[in-house]
């Protein structure tokens, strides 16, 4: 079994977009750029599904966004900052400071 192949964006509007000319058929297209027609097809039906969104304000969607993971993620951010904070301040009053105490000398053990 051959490996699947990965085609840029960009061949597949190409091949898509000689698709809708209909100047050749899906076939000929498909012998030409060394794809399978059902490739073809599915790349034509994507292109004029998304084709509309190019008319979109400023060209691009807006991303959605989901306030209530925004919410969540921002808890958890200030759970692990305020364990970092717990964590260096039980360093700073037991001497250590990366690795060595206040005088400077690595722990010994």
């Amino acid at each position: 079994m051959s490996e699947r192949k990965n085609h840029s964006r960009e061949i597949k509007a190409k091949v898509a977009l000689e698709a809708l000319k209909g100047e050749q058929t899906v076939a000929e297209l498909a012998s030409r750029f060394g794809v399978h027609p059902t490739m073809i097809h599915s790349w034509k039906r994507a292109l004029l599904k998304g084709a509309s969104g190019i008319f979109e304000r400023g060209g691009k969607k807006t991303p959605e966004i989901d306030e209530e993971q925004v919410k969540e993620l921002h808890a958890k951010i200030g759970e692990l900052a305020a364990g970092k904070e717990t964590e260096d301040a039980g360093r700073y009053c037991s001497g250590e400071q990366d690795g060595a105490n206040i005088l400077g000398h690595a722990d010994e053990k």
